[in-house]
């Protein structure tokens, strides 16, 4: 793939029904030549690159700034892979809205069937970390709505999520990739898409490290001790620039948090952010003093990073052609069949095509 810069501004519409047959069928097919091609391994991956996946949406029919391409595209790859998962080794788990907090219902549901090879409690925490980052530990001003988790027998894994700011109608979209995880809390991400950049609490940025570490310190103080810190805060007259806002903080519901983690003194951030209960204002109110009475950096960099097949669903640049994407899906679908078989000239066919195309 070749790298470069995508803006997204969204284009409002769903996906008509006659479109996601289509790219529900569609996207199988193109996803079991890659597992066949180069193995489960590679689909992570490609589905971890942000321009790689709006590429895989337009290929299905969606327009490269519509509005739904990735709860979408997310959508037609589980309900095209769900028949073949156990087959494959590759299962998708999440969604939209209320489907993503099932995430761990699902995982657990796949495991049940003795079909995963790691503990599902493993998966879980991925899920759920991931999630606890991009809603808590990056505080960008995108609410969380999305949560496509997929995984392998093996226990690798991708996350897929998007989060909206209703201020600006902006969507941001969050990828990972558990094969180049290092850290949960430190630039854990394999990238982030957006069309805006901003001012934003940024504590698991590199440079937040000595903030993070102080956060976790002052969590497993007495609460009566980091409240006084906090009190201090208040009476100074910040400046309305400060990244890290303490207006909508209020002690009363700050010190029941802190009754909790002063009783499990969280041995690090990573620990405190998994805790249940933890959420964006504790996690401020911390950052706040760690900077402000410390002397504790907390970064405010916005660690965002800034393609048509069969048309797209909106008419731009052109309809979709049915007939066409039609005979796509049965061209991919005849490549598999005589592959199984071991007639491999249509496949090989595919695989020069693609190599004519990178030179």
């Amino acid at each position: 793939m070749k790298r470069g810069i995508a803006y997204l501004p969204l284009h409002y519409g769903k996906a008509p029904s006659w479109l996601f047959r289509r790219m529900k069928i569609l996207a199988r097919e193109i996803v079991l030549i890659m597992v066949k091609e180069w193995g489960t391994g590679e689909i992570l991956d490609r589905l971890s690159d942000p321009f790689w996946f709006q590429a895989f949406g337009c290929v299905l029919g969606f327009d490269w700034h519509s509005s739904g391409l990735t709860t979408t595209v997310c959508g037609a790859l589980k309900e095209g892979l769900k028949d073949v998962s156990s087959e494959i080794g590759i299962f998708v788990c999440g969604g939209k809205g209320g489907n993503s907090r099932k995430t761990p219902q699902e995982i657990e549901k796949i495991a049940d069937k003795r079909i995963i090879k790691v503990s599902p409690e493993k998966l879980i925490y991925a899920s759920r970390m991931s999630a606890k980052v991009d809603s808590t530990a990056l505080q960008d001003g995108y609410q969380i709505y999305h949560h496509c988790f997929i995984f392998t027998p093996e226990g690798k894994w991708c996350v897929i999520q998007q989060g909206m700011n209703e201020d600006t109608g902006w969507a941001r979209r969050y990828h990972w990739l558990s094969e180049e995880l290092k850290d949960f809390v430190c630039e854990p991400h394999k990238a982030i898409c957006s069309d805006h950049k901003g001012r934003v609490l940024n504590l698991v940025a590199k440079e937040s490290e000595s903030a993070r570490e102080m956060s976790a310190i002052l969590a497993g103080e007495k609460p009566e001790k980091v409240i006084g810190e906090f009190e201090k805060i208040r009476e100074l007259k910040l400046s309305s620039q400060h990244p890290v806002s303490y207006q909508d903080i209020h002690p009363e519901n700050l010190r029941k948090i802190l009754l909790r983690t002063y009783a499990e003194k969280p041995e690090n951030f990573e620990k405190l952010l998994s805790m249940e209960g933890v959420g964006p204002k504790t996690i401020r109110a911390l950052a706040l003093i760690s900077e402000l009475i410390y002397g504790k950096e907390v970064s405010v960099r916005d660690p965002v990073c800034f393609s048509f097949a069969h048309g797209g669903k909106d008419g731009y640049p052109y309809p979709v052609n049915r007939k066409e994407y039609d005979l796509s899906i049965q061209i991919l679908k005849d490549c598999l069949n005589q592959a199984r078989i071991g007639v491999y000239e249509k496949l090989n066919a595919l695989r020069r095509l693609s190599e004519s195309g990178e030179n």
